[in-house]
């Protein structure tokens, strides 16, 4: 167990007055958590303190060759005033193997989930409570070792900032356009895709810029061998529902995230008897099961949008419009029971919800 230094902040900034207002990632609360490590001496000094600039120097290695991994998850105010967390252990297990991949030392996921808990608890006057928003929570790594040569750093920093958030899409959960990218790549076989690290974003943003300039919420990104295979949607994962069979895109090829919601998505589907097949999944076929009437739903999974219905897939030449335009009945009900957990509605398997204390 971490013995965590809380130093409180003198200044406290004022709160937020509107929580209908709070945007996604852009208002942050009165404390961060900040642990360091030292090649030799591990993780030590964990400590609570005051928001604020971090001590970089100009030469550290996270600048130059991009050592960075994190994560992201939500706690959630309930209708009789407790605070959740929702799976937070995999998303610490997750950033293990986001470590693994980026040769960083990781966290202990216990030292995680405490230090996220805690953090909470010094800034619970910043947990927002209207409808639908939550408290956005991004634990990251950094390597901080001020060297120039091209090797893993010796020293890093653990830090764990939060954010009052609302709706990640401002639409809500009305189904989205997406755009089926054939251009640019996101990640291949053997590279960083399954890691959680900055450079897979980065790589990803161009298609993006593109996307929204032609009206179009998000990207799906391809395979980077073949471009047929479907892989992510944006910062979410892919499902389509064909014949009465959800399909997602396995993690096999190591291009994908393996994301929580959709690790819960599959999980609650096969408990009420769905058929779910992971596997690989061709665009093709996406457009052949559209032409012959067996596309039911197609929905995208993730942190920040928790289950987010398409609307309409731009593949190329070819248009396809989903569900009518409408919620599907088996995306509303993941939602649905999703949240409802999320929020303490309903209780969930073993495990998932937990209280912080």
């Amino acid at each position: 167990m971490l013995n965590i230094k809380v130093t409180k902040n003198p200044n406290p900034k004022p709160k937020p007055t509107d929580e209908s207002k709070l945007g996604f990632g852009e208002i942050f609360t009165d404390h961060m958590f900040v642990m360091t490590y030292t090649e030799g001496q591990g993780w030590h000094d964990p400590e609570i303190l005051p928001y604020g600039p971090l001590d970089l120097d100009p030469a550290a290695m996270v600048l130059h060759y991009g050592q960075e991994v994190f994560e992201g998850m939500k706690a959630y105010h309930t209708a009789d005033g407790r605070i959740l967390l929702f799976r937070p252990d995999e998303n610490y297990k997750r950033m293990q193997r986001s470590c693994h991949r980026l040769c960083m030392p990781p966290v202990e996921v216990e030292d995680g989930v405490q230090a996220t808990m805690e953090l909470l608890k010094v800034d619970s006057d910043w947990m927002p409570t209207a409808p639908g928003t939550s408290m956005y929570i991004r634990p990251f790594m950094i390597a901080t070792d001020p060297k120039l040569g091209v090797r893993a750093s010796y020293e890093y920093k653990f830090v764990i900032i939060m954010s009052p958030s609302g709706a990640y899409y401002k639409t809500g959960l009305d189904p989205v356009n997406i755009y089926v990218e054939t251009k640019y790549v996101r990640a291949v076989k053997g590279g960083t895709g399954e890691a959680k690290t900055a450079g897979n974003y980065a790589a990803s943003l161009i298609g993006q810029v593109e996307a929204k300039k032609d009206g179009y919420s998000q990207v799906l990104w391809l395979d980077g061998i073949e471009r047929k295979y479907v892989e992510e949607i944006g910062t979410s994962n892919a499902f389509f529902v064909i014949d009465n069979e959800i399909v997602t895109p396995d993690l096999s090829q190591g291009t994908t995230l393996p994301g929580i919601t959709r690790k819960s998505v599959i999980e609650l589907a096969r408990s009420w008897g769905m058929k779910v097949t992971e596997r690989r999944v061709t665009i093709d076929e996406v457009f052949e099961a559209y032409k012959a009437g067996k596309l039911q739903e197609a929905f995208a999974s993730g942190t920040a949008a928790v289950v987010s219905p398409i609307g309409h897939l731009k593949w190329g030449e070819h248009d396809m419009d989903i569900a009518k335009g409408q919620i599907g009945t088996i995306t509303k009900r993941l939602y649905d029971e999703l949240t409802d957990i999320q929020y303490g509605r309903r209780p969930g398997p073993e495990g998932w919800s937990v209280e912080v204390r």
